[in-house]
């Protein structure tokens, strides 16, 4: 762990020197005060990343020093230690917002465990202020500052104002809908409706009736009168999601509207003048799909009047840990992610872009019941992601046999898990979901040290 500063807090000048030797000898910066109004004069010209205080002692206790701490707004760690424990004195420290509480005479190494808990949740608490305050530098509804969605947002706010058609291009799960609402709310037709439709998701011979409605006796089952998804959206914006996926047929209809601006009824024959702004999109590339012959060029030069293509989710890694952030808070009660996990999701290239990251997220936070989100609880393909790339880069001159591999994998991830637990065995266990005696039998099999 990187060296913090602890500030030690006790009226013994002997405990204070203890306690100065087991924090110099874990790499952190040590100050000490003999009583809680000292600390409280080295906090007015300093910070500090944890707080170590006896609970008696005289001029101010550690009970008062957190009290007035937490009435200062200063929200920094504060692990208690005492000599005179009872259930009512723990209960009222931890009310004021103690990290911890502990009983002397007091193992080192117990002692030692608690400081790097205490000071990882607090390293974790401010990586996701950070996070929280990146998030809210977002454009709108999304979340990332990296510079290609910079970019974009850059060209949403270029096309939005006019009636331009505009095309969108990316892989599935970039957020393409999400554009297109944007470019929606931020135009002179936000007070107008927004009307999706998914041209993939409708069969070839629906598809036409949802989108130009149809007169009563059209066709069976057409008993009275329905209006389509252009006439909806008079006045908005419809977003054809999908354009590739639409029948050759009905593009030659949809080309008509865009030249005229008028539509017709299935099974009518009046003109239906309409003002509706057309943005589409594709998870294909639409000049392949030209060469394909699922799109027709005609039509295609007259939507792909203004382009913008998403990055995927791998071009954007930077964005990776917010978007996570973002995610998780939308599942109240969860504390969060651990930074091992955040690796790890920065590691994979997501091939189902943002969407896959949300699906992650989401499965995780069942998984962890709440907790802080671990590598334990991600899909095993993303917590062996190393592994899997190191096989790939050296295909050629790796070894297949399974069991050493495996046993390399199963030592990695113990190994991670006592990282992540502070070497607590039974923590341990439980972020592997094998049983403690497991764990133990593994540890001695692979001489873990």
């Amino acid at each position: 762990m990187t060296s913090r500063r602890v500030i030690v807090v006790d009226d013994e000048t002997k405990m204070r020197r203890v306690l100065e030797i087991m924090l110099g000898r874990m790499g952190h910066e040590v100050l000490s005060a003999a009583n809680g109004l000292e600390a409280l004069q080295i906090l007015k010209s300093t910070s500090a990343d944890l707080v170590i205080s006896d609970l008696r002692m005289p001029d101010m206790n550690g009970a008062e020093l957190l009290k007035a701490l937490r009435e200062q707004g200063n929200e920094v760690p504060v692990i208690i230690i005492t000599a005179y424990g009872t259930i009512e004195s723990a209960v009222e420290v931890m009310k004021l917002g103690a990290s911890d509480y502990i009983l002397r005479p007091f193992d080192v190494d117990a002692l030692e465990l608690a400081v790097n808990r205490v000071l990882l949740t607090g390293q974790l608490r401010l990586q996701n202020d950070f996070l929280k305050h990146e998030v809210e530098k977002g454009w709108g509804e999304f979340t990332g500052n990296s510079p290609s969605m910079q970019k974009i947002y850059d060209l949403i706010r270029q096309v939005a104002p006019g009636k331009t058609t505009v095309l969108i291009t990316g892989e599935t799960g970039t957020g393409k809908e999400l554009v297109a609402r944007a470019i929606h709310r931020a135009s002179a037709r936000k007070d107008a409706l927004f009307v999706p439709i998914n041209c993939a998701a409708i069969p070839a011979d629906i598809l036409e009736s949802e989108l130009f409605g149809y007169e009563k006796g059209a066709f069976t089952g057409a008993v009275k009168d329905r209006i389509g998804k252009f006439e909806t959206a008079d006045g908005g914006t419809l977003f054809l999601d999908e354009l590739t996926e639409m029948p050759m047929a009905l593009q030659a209809k949809l080309l008509r509207v865009l030249q005229e601006n008028v539509i017709e009824r299935l099974g009518g024959n009046r003109v239906i003048p309409i003002d509706v702004r057309i943005v589409a999109a594709t998870n294909r590339d639409p000049r392949q799909a030209l060469k394909d012959g699922r799109l027709r060029e005609d039509l295609y030069y007259r939507v792909n009047v203004f382009n913008i293509d998403l990055p995927s989710l791998r071009d954007r890694r930077e964005d990776i840990p917010a978007l996570a952030l973002t995610f998780v808070a939308g599942h109240p009660g969860s504390q969060g992610i651990s930074e091992t996990a955040l690796a790890c999701l920065q590691e994979y290239d997501w091939p189902g872009n943002v969407r896959e990251l949300q699906n992650v997220i989401e499965r995780a936070v069942v998984l962890s019941r709440g907790a802080l989100i671990q590598v334990a609880h991600l899909p095993p393909d993303m917590a062996t992601g190393k592994v899997d790339k190191a096989v790939e880069e050296t295909s050629s001159t790796l070894s297949l046999k399974l069991n050493p591999a495996v046993e390399n994998l199963e030592q990695t991830l113990i190994r991670e898990a006592l990282k992540q637990a502070g070497n607590n065995k039974s923590k341990a266990a439980r972020i592997l979901e094998i049983s403690e005696r497991s764990l133990w039998y593994k540890i001695k099999s692979y001489q873990i040290e």
